[in-house]
């Protein structure tokens, strides 16, 4: 853990691995291929796969990385895009995905970089790609500790879903505040300590407040009081919450450290809590949502719609070039 989207070129990526979309016969191609290639050093990298030649479509096997700053090559071959077979065309490219964070995982490996495989000259409508390598990094994790980034070169080549981005472009027209009008009160902005205690005590359902208790708690007793009253274990917390086990070690263990706001964030969304209870958890951690800050207004509509998929929101955030919850 944990899985984040970047655009970059992945062969400047540090990582234990970056995978190589490459074809059965593991020669030098174009695209990203050709990228891998001469940023590792083709002549090398290519007798190195001479001996591993041929795989077969959703195979994968491991290189050194040569001249690239990862220190592994993990080379699988995505499925040519059959639109009149459009089951085989999934199963194959989930297997190239699984088949790489497998032997990243048997290598010990914990970072691995993939591109949106099959997504070029294969063919494979980049939406669908994207899908398919959500779920397939999303279902491996569930399982394993490993850090994955997902790199997009261009950012055209990156397609959240339509109707939902339609939705949540909607929101932010509704909601955000791009700038400060003079007299305008924000919805959490500068709310004082006797207000939010009024709220707090006319509120008609139970706030964390009231089922944690002591304003001074620190956060980290907070933490382990909510993932009891929620019915939650350590580890799926921070896996939904897409952060470290390391971090969440640090905020279980150091009484005294103050997360993030987007870590408190990623951890409201693991942990299902509603909007007011959000902005409670928000508070004892020091801060707010606002509707000056548009990261906050995405996050907040996925929140009252009760979607709490980390990995769609950061598709979401991705899409406005906001910071991603959690990576």
């Amino acid at each position: 853990m944990p899985f984040k989207i970047v655009q970059q070129d992945i062969t400047k990526i540090k990582a234990d691995a970056i995978v190589n979309a490459g074809n059965t016969s593991l020669k030098m191609g174009g695209g990203v291929s050709g990228a891998i290639f001469k940023a590792a050093g083709a002549e090398k990298l290519q007798t190195a796969c001479a001996g591993l030649a041929p795989i077969k479509t959703g195979e994968a096997v491991i290189t050194p990385g040569f001249d690239l700053p990862a220190k592994k090559i993990i080379h699988t071959a995505g499925p040519v895009y059959q639109p009149f077979n459009q089951g085989e065309s999934k199963r194959l490219l989930r297997a190239a995905y699984n088949s790489s964070l497998q032997l990243a995982v048997d290598n010990g490996c914990e970072s691995i970089a993939f591109p949106l495989l099959s997504s070029g000259i294969y063919g494979y409508p980049q939406d669908e790609a994207l899908q398919v390598a959500s779920a397939s990094i999303t279902d491996f994790l569930r399982d394993h500790e490993l850090d994955v980034t997902l790199v997009v070169f261009d950012k055209s080549a990156f397609n959240p879903d339509k109707e939902l981005l339609g939705k949540v472009a909607s929101y932010i027209d509704d909601h955000y505040i791009a700038t400060f009008e003079s007299g305008h009160k924000q919805r959490l902005e500068h709310r004082d300590k006797s207000s939010y205690e009024v709220r707090l005590l006319s509120a008609p359902s139970k706030t964390i407040e009231e089922l944690i208790g002591d304003l001074d708690e620190p956060f980290s007793d907070l933490l382990l009081r909510l993932i009891d009253a929620k019915g939650m274990t350590d580890v799926e917390v921070y896996k939904r919450a897409n952060i470290d086990r390391k971090l969440f070690s640090k905020i279980r263990s150091n009484r005294d450290y103050r997360p993030s706001k987007r870590t408190v964030l990623s951890l409201a969304i693991a942990l299902r809590l509603s909007l007011e209870e959000t902005d409670d958890l928000l508070k004892r951690a020091g801060f707010a949502l606002s509707h000056a800050v548009k990261s906050d207004v995405i996050v907040e509509y996925f929140i009252i719609n009760s979607r709490y998929d980390i990995y769609e929101i950061n598709e979401l955030l991705f899409e406005y070039d906001q910071p991603l919850l959690g990576a």
